[in-house]
């Protein structure tokens, strides 16, 4: 079996629906937690034209898989970035946040 990188995998979390840049927004932050090494999932690349519920089993699985979760800033405005924050806390996955200098710390 082939073993993962030592680089954390980290779910992006925030708002999809209502916000017509989200594809964007989850690309620019992907790429800034790539630069920092992280290895960076999100489900904002999904195909168009399935449910809620299952975009957000999907996007569950996806959390499942990672080490710690990076919310957006909006991810308070989404019925389902709050049930991906609730269950990172539940489940003991670390919290990776961005600092006004751009670098990245991660708690938990």
């Amino acid at each position: 079996m082939e073993e993962r990188s030592k680089k954390l995998v980290v779910f992006i979390s925030g708002r999809i629906t209502g916000d017509p840049r989200y594809r964007e927004k989850f690309a620019e932050a992907a790429a800034k937690l790539r630069k920092a090494q992280f290895i960076p999932l999100h489900s904002a690349e999904l195909p168009i034209g399935l449910t809620e519920g299952e975009y957000m089993k999907i996007s569950l699985a996806m959390l499942d898989a990672a080490d710690a979760i990076f919310p957006l800033p909006d991810w308070e405005d989404s019925r389902g970035a709050m049930i991906e924050v609730s269950m990172a806390v539940k489940s003991g996955k670390k919290f990776v946040r961005e600092e006004p200098d751009g670098t990245f710390t991660v708690s938990g």
